[in-house]
């Protein structure tokens, strides 16, 4: 099979390279649109932010080839995000895969240090509804860095819950996406991944 991690200015792209790597999963790591189009599956990681990042999709022209894929795709963190509709950090329109928009977490007044930004750490997932998951799944533990939340809308695969209910995963189509790190969220994480591969 032929895998291909699209290599961008954003983190975490050796990371999930690692971990399939841990499955006997072998990947390309490439921003070479033609390697991108002619591969079988295609990961989207990210780690960064999203107004700068966006600018390097656009000026390498990626900002239109992602979202022209045919082929099943895997947004993780911030590939999630730029998947969306928009986000708020840096008032930034993103791909426009999914209608959903990016919002920051707003904890309650005076529950700052209860609840502190950004939702960092283990926590569970519900709701599942997409062929990234099996009912194992269910309420399993996944492990979450981010500041930024997609809303629960109608392409919602998986709900978390931090301060307020948020889209810990998303798919439309042969679009998927997850907030959370399936690479570093353990034997939950891993089959996570496998079930990707599978599809």
């Amino acid at each position: 099979m032929n895998l291909v991690i699209i290599k961008y200015n954003a983190g975490n792209i050796e990371s999930v390279n690692n971990a399939l790597q841990r499955l006997g999963i072998s990947a390309e790591i490439t921003g070479d649109h033609e390697k991108i189009k002619a591969a079988d599956k295609v990961i989207f990681p990210g780690v960064g932010e999203a107004s700068t990042t966006m600018a390097y999709l656009k000026k390498e022209g990626l900002d239109k080839l992602i979202p022209s894929l045919s082929q099943p795709v895997l947004g993780i963190c911030l590939g999630l995000q730029l998947m969306c509709s928009h986000s708020e950090e840096g008032d930034t329109p993103c791909l426009g895969i999914f209608e959903e928009k990016v919002k920051r977490f707003q904890p309650e007044p005076g529950m700052e240090f209860v609840t502190k930004v950004p939702h960092m750490g283990w926590n569970t997932i519900t709701n599942l509804n997409s062929a990234l998951f099996d009912e194992s799944l269910n309420e399993q533990f996944v492990y979450f860095v981010h500041s930024y939340y997609a809303t629960v809308g109608e392409h919602t695969a998986a709900v978390g819950n931090y301060i307020n209910p948020f889209s810990a995963a998303l798919h439309k189509d042969n679009f998927y996406a997850t907030q959370f790190h399936p690479e570093k969220s353990g034997p939950v994480g891993a089959k996570i991944l496998e079930n990707f591969i599978k599809l």
